[in-house]
C-alpha cells in the first residue's frame, strides 16, 4: 500500500480527519485491505489534491453531500469533525446542514442536524443535553 497515491492521501487525510480517519483504515485491514487502499488513494490521493477549491469548502461540500444523502451519519460525524479541524465555523456547518433541507428534505436535514449536534456536543461546542 505504499504508492505515493496512498502516500499523498494518508497524509491529506491526516491533515483532515488526525487519528479518526487513520482508525477507520486500520478497522477495515482485517477483512478488506483493498477498500482501506482505494478509500485513500482515489478521494484523498486524488479528488482532494485537486486546485480550486479550499479543504474548508471540499469539507462543507462533504457535509452538504452526507446530510443529502441521509444514511450515513458515522461518515457524516467523521467529517463534521474534519471541517472543525480544518478550520470551517459551527456555524457555517449548521448553515450547510440547514440549506439541504431545501434540497434533501427535512428527514435527512434534522437526522444530519442530530449527529452535527453530537459532534458538537463532544467537542464542547454545546451543552450536552
Amino acid at each position: 500500500m505504499d504508492s505515493q497515491r496512498f502516500t499523498t492521501g494518508l497524509e491529506k487525510l491526516h491533515e483532515i480527519d488526525g487519528e479518526a480517519g487513520k482508525m477507520v483504515i486500520e478497522s477495515l485491514q482485517s477483512i478488506a485491505p483493498d477498500l482501506a487502499k482505494y478509500t485513500i488513494e482515489f478521494p484523498f490521493g486524488d479528488i482532494y489534491q485537486r486546485p480550486g477549491l479550499d479543504l474548508q469548502k471540499r469539507e462543507l461540500i462533504t457535509v452538504a453531500a452526507l446530510a443529502a444523502l441521509g444514511h450515513c451519519q458515522p461518515q457524516l460525524a467523521v467529517h463534521t469533525h474534519g471541517a472543525l479541524n480544518v478550520g470551517c465555523k459551527p456555524e457555517e456547518i449548521v448553515e450547510t446542514v440547514i440549506q439541504m433541507a431545501v434540497y434533501a428534505g427535512f428527514p435527512a436535514a434534522l437526522n444530519a442536524m442530530f449527529t452535527v449536534k453530537a459532534v458538537f456536543s463532544e467537542r464542547g461546542l454545546i451543552e450536552a443535553e
